[in-house]
């Protein structure tokens, strides 16, 4: 067989084996973060819940969200470890006081909130959902487009 045809498969298998192995890296160090939480550690769960660990346990994990709101989540679900600084910058606002404004944040297109509240319909105002009124339903007791099945 001439090298040339054995070439692609070759470059395959490599490129395969430096995929799995940039992989198993990644699961190595989600698992050694997760090994590293110990109760009163700020975590950031997958699902973007911050809070506080209470007690790990073997495959679970609990939680303060708030103070005595207590929830139980699989380690697998723990995204992040945060330092002490990182969770209270984010869950307290510590730290931000240069970036918060004197005011409300207003987004840039502010101009449009204004014209949208003068042309919004007012809160008594009818909709037309399209459902016929009852005094216009048929009279035979039958919805549109039914018919007797004999």
């Amino acid at each position: 067989m001439n090298i040339l045809t054995l070439l692609p498969f070759i470059v395959l298998i490599g490129a395969m084996f430096l995929m799995t192995r940039s992989a198993k890296k990644k699961q190595q160090q989600a698992a050694q973060m997760r090994d590293q939480m110990q109760p009163g550690t700020g975590v950031r769960t997958i699902g973007g819940l911050y809070a506080t660990v209470k007690e790990v346990n073997h495959d679970t994990v609990l939680l303060e969200a708030a103070p005595g709101v207590h929830l139980v989540f699989a380690k697998n679900a723990i995204g992040a470890v945060l330092s002490d600084e990182e969770y209270n910058r984010i869950v307290h606002g510590d730290g931000d006081d240069d970036l918060k404004a004197d005011g409300p944040v207003v987004p840039d297109d502010a101009s449009s909130l204004t014209d949208a509240a003068d042309t919004a319909p007012a809160d008594d105002a009818k909709i037309d959902l399209g459902k016929k009124p009852e005094a216009e339903a048929p009279k035979d007791g039958k919805a549109d487009g039914e018919t007797d099945a004999k």
